[in-house]
């Protein structure tokens, strides 16, 4: 965004040295000059810091600073703009007034429409992960999304305590819709009854959001344990199937009472054998 307040005039005057063309040599055919505008508040706008940045082929060589209440030279190549620049006292005080008629002016915009003062919650999730599937170490992701402002904190905990080791910080990745992302890595070696806290806290939240994650058996623990349990199931039936037949077969068997002459027979044998 072009700095407010700069006379074209400025420019012109910057152009007509650019770094390189000194001691007769010829000016680049191509090259890029940017004005930027920056407003810090503090509080909302009880105290307001303007800089006014000028840019040649993306190095910043000169600038207005506010609180100076003057031009700067941040390069060598900037000394002879900004002496020029502040020996004119209409165009410091031209330069001062931005701080009011573009900073504030549009502080006021931009809360108007619900900008200034907006909020939006987080929202956290952890995922785990290896990149070596070798190695006994788990990389937990701790991603927090959705948010504004940009400013946030997430730390990593384990078993309540505080982790600092294995911590890496992501940059701050803009959504494109006034919200941020934001991951934060722990690097670690899990074990059975861990308990693993991500806790984010943001402007937006009441309270801070606490999520966590227990390390689970790998999957082929469970596999094993699985194929464990089914073979006992089946041992188990296989069993019970043989033991039913070897009790069956020891069953009792009725003894039948021995073939023999009927009656009548038995009746004349006992009157002539007596």
């Amino acid at each position: 965004m072009a700095f407010p307040g700069v006379p074209l005039m400025l420019l012109v005057g910057a152009l007509a040295r650019i770094p390189g063309s000194e001691g007769g040599k010829e000016t680049p055919a191509h090259f890029l000059v940017q004005t930027k505008a920056e407003c810090r508040f503090f509080n909302g706008t009880q105290r307001v810091r303007v800089l006014g940045r000028f840019i040649y082929d993306r190095q910043e060589y000169a600038r207005f600073d506010g609180d100076l209440g003057k031009f700067v030279a941040v390069t060598e190549f900037g000394k002879v703009d900004v002496d020029a620049w502040n020996r004119n006292k209409q165009l410091l005080q031209y330069q001062k007034s931005a701080v009011d008629s573009f900073c504030r002016h549009n502080y006021g915009v931009f809360q108007r429409n619900s900008v200034v003062g907006r909020r939006a919650k987080p929202t956290v999730t952890i995922s785990p992960t290896k990149m070596d599937p070798t190695s006994p170490n788990t990389i937990l992701l701790c991603t927090a999304t959705g948010f504004y402002p940009v400013e946030i904190e997430i730390q990593w905990f384990k078993n309540g305590q505080p982790e600092k080791e294995g911590v890496a910080f992501g940059e701050e990745l803009q959504n494109g819709d006034w919200t941020y992302q934001l991951q934060v890595m722990l690097e670690t070696q899990p074990q059975r009854g861990d308990v693993y806290t991500c806790k984010v806290e943001h402007a937006s939240l009441e309270a801070p959001i606490t999520v966590q994650w227990e390390p689970r058996s790998s999957s082929s623990a469970r596999s094993k344990l699985w194929t464990g349990i089914m073979g006992a199931v089946i041992g188990v039936a296989f069993l019970a199937v043989g033991l039913f037949s070897y009790l069956k077969s020891k069953k009792a068997i009725p003894i039948q009472p021995p073939a023999g002459p009927d009656n009548q027979s038995v009746s004349w044998w006992c009157k002539h054998r007596y």
